[in-house]
This record gives C-alpha cells, structure tokens and sequence, in this order.
C-alpha cells in the first residue's frame, strides 16, 4: 500500500537522525572516558581507537532499540499534532491499523538487535578484555605515557618521562621510583633508551644521572651517581582469566547453566523482545492534543522505557543471583508492559476516539 511505504519511509527518516545523534553522545561519552584512562596512563594512547570501537558494539542493541522507539514515537506524534489522525479516524480505520506498518518497519531492526547482542556483542566484550589484558602484559618502558605518572607491578614501582624522541625507544629526563626489600630506591636520568642483546634478551639503559637509596625509619642514605644504568626488562605474561558469561557467545550460553550465565541469556533474548514491545507501545503513547501541550507523552515515553530497561536490569540481576527463576524472569518484564499496551489501545479505541476529545 502507499500508505505503508510512506509511514515506513517516515519511520526510517526519523531513526537515520535519532541514531546519529544517540550514536554521536555515546561515542562521545564513551571517548572521553577512554581518555582520561590514557591520559592517566592506564592506557595505551595507541589503544583508545580500538577499545571505541568495541564499546560502541555493545552498546548498540539499546542504541537501536530506543532509536526504534523513539522514532516510530515522533513520527505518529508529528501525525497526531498535523491532525492527519482525524482524516485517519474519519475514514473508519482503527488505531491498530497502524500496527502493519510499525512491525514491518521494526523487523530488520529487531532482527539487528537479535544479532549484534547475541554474537557481535558478546565477541567485542571478549576481544576488549583480552586486548586489555595484552596491553597490562607490555614492557614497563612501553607502557609509560610522557608527561603522567605510571604504576607497575601493583605500585611497586613508578616511572615518569618528560619526553619521548624518534621511533619512542628514546626518552628524556626519567625518574623511576621502586621499593624493594624495605628500601625505597629513586633514579633520575637526563636520557634512556631499549637495547637488544643478541639472545634476544631487552635492556633499558638510562645515562647520566643519580641513584638514592633510602631505608623507611633509618637515618642510612645512599646517593650514587652513574654514566649508564643497565637493567633488563621483560614483557609480563598475560594472565589467563575465566571467560565471563558477558563475553560469551549466545550458542555456548544455552549450554551453560549457572545463574549468571541464565541472566546474561534472559538479558540477550529480552533485548530484541523489549524492542519490539516499546514500538508497539509507541502506537498509544504517540497521542498529542493540539491544543495542549506537545511534551507531556514524551516524558511519559521516557518513563516507560525506564521502567522497562529497569524491569529488565532487575529481572537478569535476581536471576544471576538465583533469587528467581529463569523462565520467570523470561517472561515476567514483558507481560508486566503489555498490560499497559493493551489498556492504552483499549482507552484510544474502545472508550473515546481521541478526535472527539480535541474539541473538549
């Protein structure tokens, strides 16, 4: 129908803006969080493009499934306000027949939700921890930031460079504080650099500066001063850790049976479900009277999605805890919000045509 095609093409017009712009503030947020880690030195600078990209894949279901809420929401609203609902009424069509056209828009993106939370989702989880933990592994040396202070070896040991030169092998006006046996030990250098030996073995040589020696509590205090500082220096092994249910695909999670693996399940599979409950509810929640104000079903709109995004959140978490059983969490969020769906489409059709009410 031409009617179809038109609402379908209005709900994409309005979906393209909305993820835009929901996708500009997560990247952006999500960016500066990864910033402040690299200005911190938790972080390789190197690593903050990488770590952007798989947070972005998982947070996008939820960015797809308010988009598809909000967009289906503001197109009938726009259709409401423009008063092309009483031409709609007039002609003897139902608020359902609006139905067709919502889920045919919604399913290719209900089917991307289905996908991207039960396999991109759980793999870019996965691949950032295991890139994180290859990072923490490095060389002391290649870890440090210039400018900024770095921890290794759980506070143990402290370096700080001004500078770094050439190829980044190279660095200028190095401190390095360690404790050791009860001593507290710091060297400072005007310059460092890595050498290799021939069996392979990595080297940090820093020239030209002074070692103090300090033992907490005693009056004994050594100073040395040196050309060059030799030490050797070695990439850590990265440590094996237990793959989380977060970071598991959906096809091994059906096949583990430990609570939080069954609330990562019923978070996966409600997903894509809320989703399509939301545009649904967007059908009834879309009503706006011209001559009242145009904001008060967006801030209900709001509210239900908490409500459900909490429902959800809760549900998973009280299965993960063993407090509910998992085929009642399954489905106990969603049928608490199509009682509502039905009762709004029950109140547009059933009790007063919303055109009637427009001249109250």
């Amino acid at each position: 129908m031409i009617f179809e095609r038109a609402a379908r093409r209005e709900f994409a017009q309005a979906a393209a803006g909305i993820s835009v712009a929901l996708l500009a503030i997560l990247t952006s947020t999500n960016l500066i969080r990864l910033l402040k880690e690299a200005a911190g030195g938790r972080i390789a600078p190197e690593a903050v493009a990488s770590l952007l990209g798989f947070s972005a894949l998982n947070f996008m279901p939820v960015l797809l499934s308010l988009t598809l809420f909000v967009s289906v929401l503001l197109s009938l609203s726009r259709v409401y306000r423009d008063s092309e609902m009483v031409v709609w009424f007039s002609s003897g069509l139902p608020l359902t027949g609006w139905v067709s056209p919502v889920l045919r828009f919604a399913a290719p993106i209900v089917i991307a939700i289905a996908v991207v939370s039960g396999f991109l989702a759980p793999w870019a989880n996965s691949s950032s921890a295991e890139y994180r933990e290859k990072l923490s592994a490095r060389s002391e040396l290649s870890q440090v930031s210039p400018g900024a202070f770095r921890e290794v070896k759980k506070g143990q040991r402290v370096f700080f460079v001004e500078g770094v030169e050439g190829d980044g092998s190279h660095v200028g006006n190095v401190f390095v504080a360690s404790y050791q046996e009860g001593k507290l030990g710091v060297i400072m250098s005007d310059s460092g650099y890595q050498e290799a030996s021939g069996n392979g073995d990595r080297f940090v040589v820093l020239e030209h500066g002074r070692r103090y020696e300090v033992e907490p509590g005693t009056p004994a205090f050594k100073v040395m001063e040196f050309e060059r500082y030799r030490a050797r220096v070695e990439d850590g092994e990265p440590s094996p850790s237990d793959v989380s249910p977060k970071g598991m695909p959906i096809t091994r999670l059906v096949l583990e049976d430990s609570n939080p693996a069954r609330g990562e399940l019923l978070w996966r599979v409600g997903l894509p479900v809320s989703a399509l409950v939301l545009c649904l509810l967007a059908i009834p929640l879309a009503y706006v009277n011209p001559r009242a104000g145009r904001s008060a079903n967006m801030l209900i709109a709001i509210l239900v999605y908490a409500i459900y995004n909490n429902l959800l959140s809760v549900s998973q978490a009280w299965v993960a805890q063993g407090k509910m059983s998992f085929w009642v969490g399954l489905w106990a969020a969603h049928v608490l919000m199509l009682l509502p769906l039905v009762l709004l489409f029950y109140r547009r059709i059933a009790v007063r045509m919303p055109w009637q009410r427009w001249g109250a």
